[in-house]
């Protein structure tokens, strides 16, 4: 028998970096959510230890399966569990790479909900928390799937937020931008804090208001930013051509760059509106990945 979980690409609305720390991590300060658009992992049961095969049209970018990181969740999650089969995972690519999707985070996570399921634990499971935070910064927040403020280095997660939909624009334009590159190109000093988030408002539930519909969300992130945007866009500055397209279509409330690029997204009002700026733009870029979708 076969299990299989959908591995969501993650989405951050914005993004603030508070502070470069002394040991040269960054805290940061995120929304998070969650795409429809996806990769798929596929678990076998069976025999000792685990293996990994890689398929899809993302599968030749996502590099050496010894390295990814399922195998490593899985592997922390059977040191914490030692009744948990071995077996083989299938990995569906469908995801670009180093795109600021969190696909490789939310591919681990996967695996770790899948390994859950067929070993009976709960998502709150001590053991597997561990695993998950030990996998990746970007796995726990994934490992819910969720919408949700993130802080620090990933580990301090913010309650569910009962976030409207929202129907969006997913544009790659085919690069890759090391995220380590960006942090170097952003160059905060040690100890130099950063602004707040205006998204963490959004927490305050009734009193605060703004999550109580799609155009109080919107306003809240109109006023809101990606600080490694600008960072980014000194590195790959095909990202602002990427921006400058989702602004050119029809219906575009906001264009923004998630994580740490090169993804950028767009919000509409409507996914017929969002499907037509997918159109427009794989038209003017026909080798970009270009993917409507619903945020969430």
């Amino acid at each position: 028998m076969a299990f299989v979980d959908h591995a969501p690409a993650k989405v951050n609305l914005t993004l603030a970096v508070r502070r470069r720390r002394a040991d040269g991590f960054h805290d940061l300060e995120s929304l998070v959510v969650f795409a429809r658009t996806g990769d798929e992992v596929r678990f076998a049961p069976g025999g000792a230890g685990y293996s990994l095969e890689a398929r899809g049209r993302m599968s030749a970018d996502a590099g050496p399966v010894g390295d990814n990181l399922i195998l490593k969740a899985a592997r922390l999650l059977a040191a914490r569990v030692p009744w948990l089969p071995g077996g083989a995972f299938t990995l569906v690519k469908r995801l670009p790479v180093a795109a600021g999707l969190g696909g490789g985070s939310s591919d681990a996570a996967a695996a770790l909900r899948v390994l859950a399921r067929v070993a009976a634990l709960g998502l709150d499971d001590r053991r597997l928390q561990d695993a998950a935070s030990l996998t990746g910064s970007d796995v726990p927040v994934c490992l819910a799937g969720k919408a949700r403020m993130m802080r620090g280095t990933g580990a301090e997660l913010g309650p569910v937020l009962p976030l409207p939909r929202l129907p969006a624009l997913l544009v790659n334009p085919g690069v890759a931008v090391p995220t380590p590159q960006v942090f170097a190109q952003l160059g905060l000093a040690p100890g130099l804090e950063g602004q707040a988030d205006p998204a963490a408002a959004l927490e305050q539930g009734e009193e605060g208001q703004p999550r109580a519909g799609r155009a109080g969300l919107l306003a809240v992130l109109q006023a809101a930013r990606n600080d490694l945007q600008p960072p980014a866009l000194a590195l790959a500055p095909v990202i602002g051509t990427a921006l400058r397209h989702l602004g050119d279509t029809d219906g575009c409330r906001l264009a923004r760059m998630s994580g740490s690029g090169a993804t950028v997204f767009g919000l509409y009002d409507t996914c017929r509106a969002a499907a037509a700026a997918a159109k427009a733009i794989k038209a003017r870029e026909p080798g970009w990945w270009v993917k409507p979708t619903m945020l969430g």
